[in-house]
């Protein structure tokens, strides 16, 4: 079933229902999404590896992508 057809039954369910509270509900849970953000999404321990990375390459402690590729190449005879 695409979107499409799924909201259009999701509209029809809404419509038919009798109980009074499901439209707040479900206008609750619209809302939530639209506030929601990747990063509240992702796990903290994700979050301070993200920032501690962050933070590292502000510090300039990073090596620059032509010496990993050296490394690398070097390492396994690439």
């Amino acid at each position: 079933m695409n979107v499409q057809a799924k909201k259009l039954e999701l509209v029809q369910l809404i419509l038919n229902t009798n109980r009074p509270t499901l439209p707040d509900k479900i206008s609750q849970l619209l809302k939530q999404e639209k506030e929601a953000d990747w990063w509240d999404e992702i796990p903290e321990l994700v979050q301070e590896s993200i920032e501690t990375t962050l933070e590292q390459a502000d510090s300039g402690e990073t090596i620059p992508h032509n010496e990993v590729m050296t490394e690398v190449r070097a390492k396994y005879g690439l």
